[in-house]
């Protein structure tokens, strides 16, 4: 397994829609909810009905609303990066969710191949590897998929200092 970078990133805002859920139920197909969460995204075409695509047009899924940890319930929006100027606007579509990604200290783990498997093939590493490196925690605050492309993630995972 490749070492993940460690990236500081900035704060910025996503916009789009969001789902409450937690891992044990996603391992249940009959109640799982990111799959219908990200094809109501697509078919829905609500990569453009939002005001804004900030500056680099990548969609993202942010985890955020963390109840505890990896085991408690957390909050997942599918969306767009929104620019400062219309975050207010992003916020108004009918529908639409935003959240703000916490400024600091990411690892980054990138995954390559078929969706969905290439996504959950990534987190198992990410597992894994906190599971490896107790020593290195979790900031439970806000961490990113963000897609380059139908095939390609780079998962961030907020850490503490």
């Amino acid at each position: 397994m490749t070492t993940p970078a460690i990236v500081r990133i900035p704060a910025f805002s996503v916009a789009g829609i969001a789902v409450r859920t937690r891992n044990s139920e996603e391992m249940n197909p009959a109640i799982a909810r990111l799959g219908g969460l990200w094809n109501r995204f697509f078919s829905q075409s609500w990569e453009h009905k939002l005001p804004s695509r900030g500056d680099d047009g990548r969609v993202f899924g942010v985890y955020s609303g963390y109840e505890s940890n990896e085991h408690g319930a957390f909050d997942v929006t599918a969306g767009v990066a929104v620019a400062e100027a219309d975050r207010a606007q992003a916020a108004a579509v009918p529908g639409a969710a935003r959240v703000d990604i916490e400024a600091g200290d990411y690892l980054v783990f990138t995954g390559a191949g078929e969706m969905p498997q290439m996504v959950i093939d990534t987190w198992v590493r990410i597992w894994q590897y906190f599971a490896e490196n107790p020593q290195v925690q979790r900031r439970f605050g806000t961490d990113f998929e963000a897609y380059e492309g139908p095939d390609q993630v780079a998962i961030h995972i907020g850490v503490k200092p």
